[in-house]
């Protein structure tokens, strides 16, 4: 699958001994797209504007529910804003969610959007 936008393009990690998982920017859909073994499975819905990345969605296929795919595709939209300074609008309940479960990356969420996704107390 093609995509050459900054982000995770060719990413993967090992799922099973057996199985491949891969996340990919497609800026052309404003998405990025994860895959297990070259089927995509899910997407993160984007937008950047400036230097704030918008995040309005998030599925993934129930077929591959609860084998962290969802959390893998999440890790890795984080890590893409990271790379390229921007703070994220996390409008996607799930991303919302992993922020909670994961308090290191709340930073980049602006301190003052916080309270707004409920996120003031997941930075403490």
């Amino acid at each position: 699958m093609p995509g050459n936008g900054a982000g995770m393009g060719g990413r993967k990690s090992e799922m099973s001994s057996t199985q491949q998982v891969r996340v990919e920017d497609v800026p052309t859909r404003g998405r990025f797209e994860v895959s297990v073994d070259d089927r995509v499975v899910g997407l993160a819905s984007y937008h950047v504007d400036g230097d704030v990345m918008t995040l309005p969605h998030t599925e993934v296929d129930p077929s591959v529910a609860g084998r962290g795919i969802g959390t893998t595709l999440v890790e890795a939209v984080l890590t893409s804003a990271r790379e390229q300074h921007l703070t994220v609008l996390p409008y996607c309940s799930f991303v919302r969610h992993y922020l909670h479960e994961h308090p290191t990356d709340v930073d980049l969420v602006a301190e003052a959007d916080r309270p707004h996704f409920g996120l003031e107390l997941a930075a403490s």
